[in-house]
């Protein structure tokens, strides 16, 4: 069964048998690129950009979305090849047809979804706190995660579309801010020599580079695109063009907004802040009640968390759904709900595992850090570990982009120039090299997380061996 899965004889795309229904449009793709996109970089991560870099932390995330749409490009190709859920799994096993590198892939990357989503539920939690004190957080990261469980049981369409609407709400949060600034600068107190400055205890150049290395966490848009391109109306068409323009709309509004915070709030009142964003609005620069605007905007910030969040779960069970019709994990996570047609165990299991995460980063987050070291919070373990897997799958699938070349192509396949694949697969090697010796311990969380898929691959070895028996 895997090898038939795998062959390469559904690549055409047009209309391949799938229990999952196409039903995204082009330009709900668009919304679903660029709402994943925005809610985790701008909403969650930029205090901790802007803390690693200094005032000129914006040039770390129009780099950063420069350095992955390079690598979105490598996806534009393959999703043209083939429209199929599982995206970097996929393809690397079309390149090199090698099962094991194909699992660990896989799980790789559904440990950085997992990892991303539950420092999405953290950061959530944060906003939340900035209105409700409604403790204890942990008990709202997890409320979180189930509710959106809930909404992406109901269906892929509603998800989507529940996505777009949840996008709109965000970059409306971010024309709030973009406003903040517009009249700052009006009343001329902008000092613009702070969008050049850099943080003093290190070189302008490794500055830039670890806020690349956190920007990265935001730039997971395209993975989950294509592992909806089973799911997608007319994917060699409408993939391309989506992912690029998303990713162009996303950079260019987290350039602006970044400059508007640098200029508007103190670096350091950025990085020491939770809901880094919220201090914009906190500066009581528009003409609205300061207490209205501030709940106004911090539940404008986790409907966008939530956007991105949305997205990861999808996301996750749609792997585990395309790994069980491989036959490399246990086939009950291919089990489609028989009227919602959700991979509804596939859900199930992925909201338990991103719980567990959220609770032990939690946990190792309270306790008091070793002499001379700085305290690490839930969110930057769970980031790191997002952006060390993140950036490995990356470079695995230009290297499968550019392994595949020639090969199941047709006149609508999409065909990124050579030369920026091979910039893009050096710019993820690097940063991916400076993230694991900036923090090592990330590999010790990615140990854990991929030990997880050896066990179920080994579940799934021992349920073949009696499958096989009893024939």
């Amino acid at each position: 069964m895997a090898d038939q899965a795998i062959s390469g004889d559904r690549v055409s795309g047009i209309e391949d048998e799938s229990d999952l229904k196409r039903s995204i449009t082009g330009k709900l793709l668009f919304f679903y690129v660029l709402g994943d996109v925005l809610g985790s970089g701008i909403y969650v991560l930029i205090g901790s950009v802007a803390g690693a870099v200094g005032g000129a932390f914006w040039l770390s995330f129009g780099l950063g979305v420069a350095v992955a749409t390079i690598t979105g490009l490598a996806y534009a190709e393959l999703v043209t090849k083939y429209p199929q859920a599982a995206g970097a799994a996929l393809y690397v096993n079309k390149a090199f047809k090698n099962r094991p590198l194909t699992f660990l892939i896989t799980f790789c990357m559904l440990s950085a979804s997992f990892a991303a989503a539950a420092s999405l539920a953290q950061g959530f939690s944060d906003y939340f706190s900035q209105v409700w004190e409604l403790p204890p957080p942990l008990m709202i990261g997890l409320l979180f995660i189930v509710v959106l469980a809930v909404v992406n049981f109901i269906g892929i369409t509603e998800s989507v579309v529940a996505n777009v609407v949840m996008t709109v709400i965000e970059v409306s949060g971010l024309v709030i801010i973009l406003i903040c600034g517009a009249i700052f600068i009006g009343e001329g107190r902008a000092d613009f020599g702070k969008l050049v400055e850099f943080n003093a205890e290190s070189s302008p150049i490794m500055a830039i580079l670890a806020g690349i290395a956190l920007a990265f966490f935001a730039m997971t848009g395209f993975e989950n695109a294509a592992n909806v391109a089973e799911e997608t109306i007319e994917p060699q068409k409408t993939f391309p063009r989506a992912l690029v323009g998303g990713m162009i709309a996303a950079g260019i509004l987290y350039v602006l907004v970044a400059m508007t915070a640098a200029l508007t709030v103190p670096i350091g009142t950025l990085a020491g802040s939770d809901a880094a964003l919220l201090e914009v609005v906190k500066t009581d620069i528009l003409p609205v009640p300061l207490a209205l605007i501030t709940i106004v905007f911090a539940v404008i910030a986790m409907v966008a968390i939530t956007n991105t969040c949305l997205v990861a779960l999808v996301t996750q069970s749609r792997i585990l759904y395309g790994m069980a019709r491989e036959d490399v994990v246990p086939g009950v996570f291919g089990k489609v709900h028989a009227t919602r047609r959700s991979p509804w165990v596939a859900l199930i299991f992925a909201a338990v595992v991103v719980g567990a995460l959220l609770a032990i980063a939690g946990q190792l987050a309270v306790g008091d850090p070793a002499p001379g070291e700085e305290k690490t919070t839930a969110l930057e373990i769970l980031v790191n570990v997002t952006v060390v897997f993140t950036l490995f799958i990356y470079g695995m699938v230009i290297v499968a982009a550019l392994k595949l070349r020639g090969k199941d192509e047709s006149e609508g396949t999409f065909k990124a120039w050579t030369p920026l694949l091979v910039f893009g697969l050096l710019a993820n090697a690097g940063l991916l090299v400076y993230s694991v010796i900036n923090d090592p311990t990330s590999l010790i969380w990615c140990a854990g997380l991929l030990a997880l898929g050896g066990v179920l691959f080994l579940l799934e070895r021992a349920f073949d061996r009696r499958r096989s028996e009893s024939v």
